[in-house]
């Protein structure tokens, strides 16, 4: 029976090595995004913070907006992992609470989604599709939330989970762009209040407004 060769310590797999490259850039990147506003980040930026030679960083990333995009990506999957069962344990509205509890601890995150905003919504910008998935992926996923929480009895049959899902991320989102702009503004309090009231109307059958304003 031939003798088993023991694998060599040195031997470093070059996928994970670059994997792992990748991975420290993107964490470099996330650090210059707590310091440093959107507009005045950059390749060379992030290298600096990474100790990192320029030419290295574009071996993995060649583009500003690779970057971004990745480092979007992997910094909204770690946020989201430790509330990923708050949903099906504790409902749609306590997992979007988690994640404002999330930004109100580390709001980097939430400054560069904003900053992306005007990106997203430029036409023919070469970000903008991946970006538009990005927000219907979210959207999916607070629809499909919201439809299980209807199944389970949490919310009312009244409430329609598309619209529901359209209503919950403007009163998550627009008071998260408020709080950027009032830094004393209570925001959990804000989000508690206005997604109690919003619960609320979900119990009645929506009813279409007239809206006269010559009378």
């Amino acid at each position: 029976m031939p003798e088993l060769s023991t694998p060599s310590t040195s031997f470093v797999d070059p996928l994970n090595a670059a994997t792992e490259l990748r991975i420290a850039i993107i964490h470099a990147a996330m650090e210059v995004f707590r310091v440093t506003t959107f507009h005045e980040a950059s390749l060379e930026v992030v290298a600096e913070a990474a100790g990192l030679p320029l030419e290295r960083v574009q071996s993995q990333f060649p583009t500003w907006d690779s970057l971004v995009l990745s480092t979007v990506d992997r910094w909204n999957a770690e946020r989201m992992a430790p509330l990923r069962g708050v949903s099906a344990s504790h409902g749609t509205v306590a997992f979007l609470r988690g994640i404002v509890q999330a930004n109100i601890d580390d709001p980097a995150l939430m400054r560069l989604l904003t900053s992306l905003l005007g990106i997203a919504a430029t036409p023919g910008h070469p970000m903008a599709p991946l970006l538009h998935q990005d927000w219907h992926r979210f959207h999916s996923m607070v629809q499909a939330s919201l439809a299980r929480d209807v199944e389970m009895g949490r919310e009312p049959e009244t409430m329609d989970p598309t619209r529901g899902a359209e209503q919950l991320i403007a009163l998550y989102e627009g008071l998260q762009l408020q709080s950027m702009v009032r830094p004393r503004m209570d925001l959990l309090d804000a989000y508690d209040r206005a997604v109690t009231r919003l619960r609320h109307g979900w119990k009645r059958a929506y009813e279409a407004p007239v809206w006269n304003l010559d009378s």
